[in-house]
């Protein structure tokens, strides 16, 4: 290298006006090519949430309708305590969730807070305890807790006179206006949900009648996608605002199957929407709402599911890499019951037994083919279980199979196979197998008849393949993944067991 540089100095001596200009590789750290399209990094940080609640509550918890028409009485809004939205993400913490979304306006058109753009508001309740405001509450709470908030307010809005009256009114006086106010609430929101119903008969200011849009153009939805980010650059706009899919049905599963790319048209329903379309254009990751109780969103004194209900629907959702949300409505009083408080402990009390202890941390790693080190980077196969979000293990350029085995220090019985791809660079695994053995010598396949297809964020896999029955388990000292079909070279950022 010195006799390089003399050599330089020299040859510019020599040469008057040359100039030398060093070379700066393109790709020094030798990472893989990105499989398009990839997620924004507000994506990637929503499908981290991973497990989140749902809070439907309102004017409806006191008519013990579902959907309100639109022209219910401000008054009839009347808790009997002061609403507790802390208590509301409490319950969820308990039982592994990472933050909530709270229902602020539903079809009714009901403000849950003092908003400038109706009268139809908690600002008109007139009731002792109507008067807090819940998004602000909410907020305040989710930050205390150290937790994730968004808030779900409903495109459709059955009270106001200007909805769908043929001219932009609602969309720029109403809609807009009420979405910037819930913006301001924090800069750090979440996710913003953008329920699918719109349009229909209601009030709509006491003329009535039923009233249809065009949701796809009606809601002006790419200005309202940059004045949220303008606010909370990390808020996904969910349904209607188009950056994450509804997964296709509301029981809390997803595809076993499960792309996280689609083919986007806003505002409308994803037709392939429970297990996206392989060759999708656009990054449109899969979102399950499900509900806690056995019948309604609103609060209707229906019972909680079983704790291993729930789990199932975990092992479902988040389980085939989508995010899911699941519904714990409050009741008159503005606090969950009791009921759904024990059941989300319980709730977490099982996701911490089943899935908390990661028996790979010690584990010895080694693959059949690993990318070719960089300046800086590395992709070593004991990567995969360093518990870094930012390390991976690759495989070079044209290899799209490969073959890692974790070998343990003995022993152990494994009921699920944890994958995460590093979504980062593209959804890339198309196939892939699992086995397990005692000796290193004979394998038995691993998860019955699940099909093993897809990973992306997330994919668990249970031992016997079933979702609904804990089991036995599997004796093994040797867990062998074999990567059998890939866009690319696989890149795979964690392989967990437990």
């Amino acid at each position: 290298m010195a006799m390089l540089a003399a050599g330089t100095v020299a040859l510019q001596a020599q040469t008057p006006g040359l100039q030398v200009v060093e070379e700066t590789l393109p790709n020094p750290d030798n990472e893989p090519a990105p499989v398009q399209p990839v997620p924004h990094p507000r994506q990637v940080k929503w499908m981290q949430t991973e497990f989140y609640a749902f809070y439907h509550y309102g004017m409806n918890t006191f008519t013990g309708l579902e959907w309100g028409n639109g022209d219910e009485k401000e008054n009839l809004y009347n808790p009997t305590q002061d609403p507790n939205p802390k208590q509301w993400l409490e319950a969820a913490k308990s039982a592994g969730m990472k933050g909530g979304i709270a229902v602020v306006k539903h079809h009714d058109g009901f403000c849950l807070w003092p908003t400038a753009t109706t009268t139809h508001s908690i600002a008109s309740s007139g009731n002792a305890h109507s008067g807090v405001n819940i998004p602000e509450a909410f907020a305040a709470a989710a930050k205390e807790l150290d937790m994730k908030y968004g808030f779900y307010i409903s495109p459709w809005d059955r009270n106001s006179a200007y909805y769908g009256d043929g001219t932009d009114r609602y969309v720029t006086e109403v809609f807009l206006k009420q979405c910037k106010e819930l913006a301001q609430y924090g800069d750090d929101q979440f996710e913003m949900w953008f329920d699918g119903a719109n349009g229909g008969s209601g009030y709509y200011g006491g003329k009535g009648g039923t009233r249809t849009i065009d949701r796809a153009t009606y809601y002006d939805v790419p200005n309202l996608r940059d004045m949220v980010h303008g606010i909370s650059p990390d808020c996904v706009l969910w349904g209607v605002g188009g950056e994450a899919r509804w997964i296709g049905n509301e029981a809390g599963y997803a595809g076993e199957t499960n792309w996280c790319v689609d083919n986007r048209e806003d505002g409308k329903d994803q037709p392939n929407a429970t297990q996206g379309s392989e060759n999708g254009w656009m990054w449109l990751p899969g979102e399950s709402d499900a509900k806690a109780t056995t019948s309604g969103w609103f609060w209707n004194g229906s019972s909680v599911l079983s704790a291993e209900r729930l789990f199932q629907m975990y092992l479902e959702t988040v389980g085939r890499n989508a995010t899911w949300i699941l519904n714990l409505p409050p009741d008159k009083t503005g606090s969950l019951p009791k009921a759904t408080v024990t059941r989300m402990a319980d709730l977490g009390k099982l996701l911490t037994t089943r899935l908390g202890t990661n028996l790979a941390t010690d584990a010895t790693v080694t693959a059949s083919d690993v990318r070719t080190a960089g300046a800086a980077r590395n992709y070593n196969a004991a990567n995969i279980i360093d518990g870094s979000l930012d390390t991976y293990y690759a495989t070079n350029d044209g290899v799209n199979d490969a073959v890692i085995t974790l070998t343990l220090p003995e022993t152990r019985n494994i009921h699920y196979v944890m994958l995460q791809e590093h979504i980062q660079l593209g959804q890339r695994v198309k196939a892939f197998k699992i086995e397990t053995s005692t000796d290193g010598n004979t394998w038995t396949k691993f998860g019955g008849s699940v099909p093993t297809t897809t990973i992306g964020y997330k994919r668990i896999i249970p031992q016997s393949g079933s979702t609904s029955n804990y089991g036995n388990g599997v004796k093994a000292k040797y867990v062998r993944v074999s990567i059998t079909k890939s866009k690319s070279c696989p890149v795979i950022e964690n392989i967990a067991l437990y």
